[in-house]
């Protein structure tokens, strides 16, 4: 599960008031939902693209800080796609980054730099 924090100044629930038809919109309807860290995420059990398996969305809200979008794409191995399938593979590509756009109003750049600079800042990883 990878997590995301949102702008500077911004929050998820002001990006996605409507987080449930967001996530309709981009991956398909929304089949149940699972817990992760105290907070219930969306489960897409049977998402529109048919390069995701299942995917499980959702804002993780912690104590004192600003939510942050928890996001867990589960995808088909490639090689057991079909050609139709296969053409899938940008929409799946673009569906994801053009979400975490709007959720997080970060493009993929920043989203990797962020990512970056998080483990560099985590003292469980001193390389030492």
């Amino acid at each position: 599960m990878k997590e995301y924090k949102m702008r500077r100044g911004e929050y998820l629930e002001e990006r996605i008031p409507d987080m449930e038809g967001s996530i309709e919109e981009y991956f398909g309807p929304i089949t149940g939902t699972e817990e992760f860290r105290g907070s219930s995420l969306h489960v897409v059990e049977e998402p529109d693209n048919p390069v995701f398996e299942r995917i499980v969305v959702g804002a993780v809200e912690y104590s004192g800080k600003k939510d942050k979008l928890a996001v867990e794409f589960h995808e088909r191995d490639p090689t057991e796609l079909g050609p139709d399938e296969l053409e899938a593979a940008a929409d799946a590509v673009d569906a994801k980054n053009d979400f975490l756009l709007e959720a997080t109003g970060r493009d993929a750049k920043a989203r990797r730099d962020s990512l970056k600079r998080s483990v560099e800042d985590d003292p469980d990883h001193d390389l030492d």
